[in-house]
């Protein structure tokens, strides 16, 4: 297959929905054009060629295809298949499969998926699962800078993963963001059982998310440091960035969470407070109550003979008595501010 000339587009990109693009470039790193599965084996009988290969949920038989025209491994078809991975990377001879968590807010809802890659010196595949977004704009990037590109597929690992730590942190900022505005609701006098359940939520898939960063950590670092035959070492300040942004979400997904454990924690700390001031005014309005309960008890007695009986003041004097005593007991209520 000569380079040179445009190889012909097959239908077999355009009529399976699961194959995103299939791309050829050349060493030099301008594109070629795309290629049908077919003729990616002819591409690879080229020295001077890779080939990019974006794909979405495919079904086995995708799958067997793509591992017939790379000779990749079968544990790695098989873990592309089946989503639901840990994040990781395995390497099987000369080509490295990686498994990576994504996010992506749908709806105002935080859904995860997974991206499969493959990487070996003459290709990239990526296979994604569940939430995420394509990768057109970061290979869009990598044909506008081909002398980069020329570095080989690795160049496009670097975009890929580049492209995924930066789609999170604008998770984040939206959560910070919200929090400010549950902020109002949870020093309201009133409790609002939505907003606890909303914290709690954003506590829930804030721990998941840091389950899906904190492992990149590690493969990130391996890419920097390991696998000379896979990454050129004018590629390895790219992956230090990645890290440095891997780092950066990772610490602001802490401090979020410290934030929301906060959050909940002063939340039902003013619950506990008005639960309080209630039980104090009721208690101030019992006792004051349960002075004249007392003193007007005593008349329910049978007694024959009471000592203010026969007097024509018992009566009145009974009740000023009576005022006395509770006003007294608002007056002292008031001052200790139990009322």
């Amino acid at each position: 297959m000569n380079l040179i000339s445009p190889p012909p587009t097959a239908p077999t990109t355009t009529d399976q929905p699961m194959v995103v693009n299939c791309i050829a470039y050349r060493k030099d790193g301008s594109r070629v054009g795309d290629i049908s599965l077919d003729a990616i084996s002819d591409v690879l009988a080229e020295p001077d060629s890779f080939v990019w290969v974006g794909l979405h949920e495919p079904d086995e038989t995708l799958l067997e295809k793509l591992q017939e025209e790379f000779g990749l491994h079968d544990l790695a078809i098989e873990d592309a298949h089946n989503a639901h991975q840990r994040t990781k990377l395995e390497t099987y001879g000369d080509s490295l499969f990686l498994v990576v968590q994504t996010a992506q807010l749908v709806e105002g809802h935080l859904a995860f998926g997974e991206t499969h890659i493959f990487l070996g010196p003459r290709y990239l595949v990526t296979v994604r699962h569940g939430a995420s977004l394509s990768y057109a704009p970061a290979r869009r990037n990598c044909e506008h800078t081909p002398e980069l590109l020329a570095y080989g597929p690795s160049y496009g690992l670097y975009a890929v993963l580049d492209f995924i730590v930066d789609n999170m942190l604008p998770i984040v900022r939206d959560f910070r963001e919200e929090l400010q505005q549950l902020e109002q609701d949870i020093f309201a006098e009133t409790f609002n059982r939505t907003t606890v359940r909303r914290l709690y939520d954003m506590q829930r898939d804030l721990m998941t998310l840091r389950l899906a960063v904190a492992p990149l950590q590690d493969i990130i670092n391996q890419l920097v440091r390991l696998h000379p035959n896979l990454i050129p070492d004018e590629l390895r300040a790219y992956f230090r960035d990645v890290y440095d942004h891997v780092f950066r979400v990772n610490e602001s997904i802490s401090a979020m969470r410290e934030m929301l454990a906060a959050a909940i924690s002063v939340n039902l700390s003013l619950v506990s407070f008005g639960q309080n001031e209630v039980m104090k005014k009721l208690a101030g309005w019992a006792a004051m109550l349960a002075a004249p309960t007392l003193l007007t008890s005593w008349y329910g007695m049978n007694f024959q003979h009471m000592p203010e009986l026969s007097k024509p003041w018992a009566y009145p004097a009974m009740i000023g008595l009576m005022l006395a005593v509770v006003g007294g007991i608002f007056v002292l209520l008031k001052r200790s501010k139990w009322l």
